[in-house]
């Protein structure tokens, strides 16, 4: 067998390092495969030529690969043609090596275990690359690159190589599926409300949704002043209140109600964010907060609310113009770092995607941008809500409630997202309709303004894992707070 590269010193005295590798793992496990090509699918899934330290190696695994994809035999006669006619590693020839590797070849059984050696060594390899690349670049950086860009970049890297880096997928038995599923129904008997999901403080809405399920993308929708970010901020703000966490065993915190939540706010400020949840908790409109007209026992109760609110578990991520990817670099570290249970992106349409997808327009930067919002997801295995702009044909229409083909840059947000839901207020409309006071068409238009005041509809277009239809909310607009509405049949009757 190959003997292992010598440690030689550099010339300044220090020892010279190599990277780290396993020349005998590697031996071993393409023995294993030209004995049993059955080893192969052992290690297929994760393990890629590139993962070889010894470049022979690499190109013996390909062409091993690619005969029994084909339904061909690897051995050591099959695989001879393919490697080089002036092959010679130490003092061997192409035939001598193959058969010293089928020869010394350790059971199948190892195989696995073997490759896992193999990409472990790679991974580590790649991460000197990476590290070695941060130094350079820290050295030698150009005027305009600021450090945290350089900071950005790098965590991107790290995160490619963690993503790509999993030898922990693939096919799940049945048996174990169906344990996830009876104890995700048996947390949720458990659960106030007996919900799968997480819920957001809306009764009707959880009693549809069943709350909102880990791994969903949620996509909310509606034209401006529908209120969507009032709805998606009483939502995260409801979660992260109801927050409850349990201390486990091994020392680490479980989250046993509500949810730790992180905001990307794109288009608001972080102090707008905060006083808009504090007009909606303190009941004072956030127009009298900005301008400081409030009475003093309205002042001690804005103080007495935000003190309560310190403690709760709300991050917010105020940068405008964020990428999809700095989005998910900065994503997995809150998740990393905090915890996250529930986050929300105010909104879609002010994400960016890569350089290369932003050229093919604006409809493929968007599919970007969804697919890797589903895929964080799923990743982070969150709900995440993300907040999207309608097309302005709903304006043009009689009825104005919204549709799944009024979404911008359907295709893909439609395709992508698990629930859709799209906010609606008639009375927003009705408002503006007002006929000439005192007409048999203004005393309609007061009834039908009346019936709808301080209502709102979440309309639910699209769910994987329940019905479709419409859910009634109270909506107060100075304090920009939606509510569950009071049931109808629980109420007292009217005289």
């Amino acid at each position: 067998m190959l003997d292992k590269p010598a440690t030689q010193p550099a010339e300044t005295g220090a020892a010279y390092r190599t990277a780290p590798h396993n020349v005998e793992a590697e031996q071993a496990l393409l023995g294993a495969i030209l004995v049993n090509n059955e080893a192969f699918y052992r290690v297929s899934d994760f393990l890629e030529p590139r993962h070889f330290f010894e470049p022979i190696h690499a190109k013996i695994y390909e062409t091993a690969g690619t005969l029994v994809r084909a339904g061909k035999v690897a051995t050591p006669v099959t695989l001879k043609t393919f490697l080089p006619a002036d092959f010679d590693l130490a003092g061997l020839t192409a035939p001598q090596y193959l058969a010293r590797l089928a020869a010394e070849a350790t059971t199948i059984i190892n195989a696995e275990d073997y490759g896992r050696t193999i990409y472990d060594l790679s991974v580590r390899r790649d991460l000197i690359q990476i590290g070695e690349e941060i130094v350079n670049e820290a050295f030698e950086a150009p005027i305009d690159s600021t450090p945290q860009e350089q900071i950005e970049e790098a965590e991107k890297r790290l995160y490619s190589l963690a993503e790509t880096g999993r030898y922990d997928g693939g096919f799940v038995r049945f048996n174990d599926a169906l344990v996830e599923a009876v104890d995700m129904a048996s947390r949720a008997f458990q659960r106030a409300g007996h919900l799968s999901g997480i819920a957001t403080g809306m009764d009707r809405l959880d009693e549809k949704m069943g709350g909102l399920q880990p791994s969903d993308l949620i996509v909310l929708a509606g034209r401006p002043g529908m209120g969507k970010t009032a709805l998606a901020t009483n939502i995260a703000y409801n979660i992260a209140a109801a927050y409850r966490g349990e201390v486990q065993p091994d020392g680490s915190t479980k989250t046993a109600d509500g949810g730790i939540v992180g905001f990307f706010s794109l288009e608001m400020s972080a102090e707008q964010l905060a006083t808009r949840i504090l007009a909606e908790q303190t009941e004072i409109p956030s127009y009298k907060i900005r301008r400081g007209d409030i009475s003093e026992s309205e002042f001690n109760k804005l103080a007495a609310g935000a003190q309560m609110m310190q403690v709760t578990p709300l991050y917010i991520d105020d940068t405008g113009g964020i990428s999809i990817a700095q989005l998910r670099a900065r994503a997995r570290r809150l998740k990393r770092q905090r915890g996250l249970d529930f986050m929300v992106v105010d909104y879609l349409q002010l994400l960016s995607g890569s350089s290369k997808r932003a050229s093919e327009g604006r409809v493929q930067e968007i599919t970007e941008i969804t697919t890797g919002l589903k895929a964080l997801a799923k990743e982070l295995a969150v709900p995440i809500m993300a907040l999207s702009q309608l097309s302005r044909q709903v304006e043009s229409r009689d009825d104005k409630r919204p549709q799944l083909s009024d979404l911008r840059e359907s295709g893909s947000i439609e395709q992508d997202a698990d629930v859709v839901l799209f906010v609606f207020r008639e009375e927003y409309y009705l408002k503006g309709k007002e006929p000439k006071e005192g007409t048999e068409e203004w005393f309609k238009w007061e009834t039908d303004l009346k019936s709808v005041q301080g209502t709102a509809e979440v309309i639910i277009g699209k769910q994987r894992h329940g019905p479709t239809g419409t859910v009634k909310l109270a909506f107060e607009a100075q304090y920009t707070r939606f509510s569950s509405l009071a049931n109808e049949d629980f109420l007292p009757p009217q005289e």
